[in-house]
């Protein structure tokens, strides 16, 4: 009995480290389109406006680089 808790025990061990791992690939991945292309960005305020807000206040706050946010206001004018 013990030995099969065990086997479950790392089988969602690994589960949840495969799903996490997804995850920060992910993000690691849609930051840095995000980062990269002002055309995914207007996509991400279209389809994901929280997506957007989110990367825009880690842009400022976390990373000291300004300007995305300008930059995309001002292309929204045009």
């Amino acid at each position: 009995m013990a030995h099969t808790m065990e086997l479950v025990a790392k089988k969602i061990f690994k589960g949840v480290l495969v799903v996490e791992l997804l995850g920060i690939f992910g993000a690691y991945f849609l930051f840095s389109k995000m980062n990269t292309s002002q055309d995914c960005r207007q996509t991400m305020s279209k389809k994901f406006p929280f997506i957007l807000e989110l990367y825009y206040k880690s842009d400022s706050v976390q990373l000291r680089m300004y300007g995305f946010r300008q930059q995309d206001q001002e292309k929204m004018v045009e």
